[in-house]
């Protein structure tokens, strides 16, 4: 099992959720952990550092990107000449990857200050993880992770309008080397997309766009629960909402449904 965090920001964090979490990893043991940006409010060092304490306190594997969230937002000079330099204090690479048994998943930085919003991912790191995808082992599921959703419904933004630039082109390429998905944050909302229809990828399988929700934050969206994804190790794709009153992450069984039905 991987276990899909997204936009903890701390300094926003609530420890009812935290605690939730602890207890989630303790009774299901996730394989990994992926993080997938935003793991701070305003990029400030006590942030980060608390961010780091509860990632290691899980004593799980885990990889991490920055979200739009981790370059200062109002200290101008560290946002123009040195925008990740607390990020890479405590979290070191930008774009990590990282094996397991049953997952093989590569980090992008989606994050550029022209383009906090929507975010940006340049020729280069397309090649680069295009050779990364090609050498890992088959048997795996392949999955990048970045912050910024390819597609998000018409309803909330402009569908694949809003996909990182030069996002097409990457899946395009990426696609063609078995990845089975890209997990993202930044919606604080809960979703799964085949990308291979919406985008017409030239190839036989679907390649999902796998969204997260906060896992931890006050910073909800439109009323809805903290959340997080799993994945399990044959593919199938599952969400997690906070009860309140149970003060616990339970499987959400429409999605639950939905997904089993997706993979049959």
């Amino acid at each position: 099992m991987l276990l899909h965090l997204s936009d903890l920001h701390f300094g926003t964090e609530k420890q009812e959720c935290l605690t939730a979490i602890e207890k989630f990893c303790q009774e299901h043991q996730p394989e990994l952990i992926v993080v997938s940006g935003d793991l701070t409010q305003r990029a400030k060092f006590v942030e980060f550092y608390k961010c780091r304490q509860f990632l290691d306190s899980l004593n799980i594997p885990y990889i991490v990107v920055p979200g739009n969230h981790d370059i200062s937002l109002y200290n101008l000079w560290n946002r123009f000449f040195s925008p990740f330099t607390r990020y890479q204090f405590f979290f070191g690479e930008l774009e990590p990857k990282l094996e397991t048994e049953h997952f093989f998943i590569v980090g992008v930085n989606s994050i550029r200050r022209r383009y906090h919003t929507r975010g940006y991912i340049s020729l280069e790191q397309i090649q680069r993880t295009n050779e990364i995808l090609k050498l890992a082992p088959d048997q795996k599921l392949k999955l990048v992770v970045l912050h910024q959703p390819f597609y998000t419904p018409p309803d909330d933004s402009h569908g694949v309008k809003d996909c990182p630039v030069l996002g097409r082109m990457a899946l395009e390429n990426w696609s063609k080397n078995g990845l089975f998905g890209v997990l993202h944050g930044h919606l604080h909302q809960t979703a799964v997309y085949n990308l291979t229809q919406i985008f017409h990828l030239k190839v036989n399988h679907p390649v999902y766009d796998i969204h997260a929700g906060t896992a931890t934050s006050y910073r909800l969206h439109k009323g809805l629960p903290n959340s997080f994804n799993t994945i399990l190790n044959d593919g199938r794709i599952q969400h997690y909402w906070f009860d309140e009153q149970a003060q616990n992450f339970v499987l959400h069984i429409d999605s639950a449904e939905k997904t089993t039905k997706m993979f049959e």
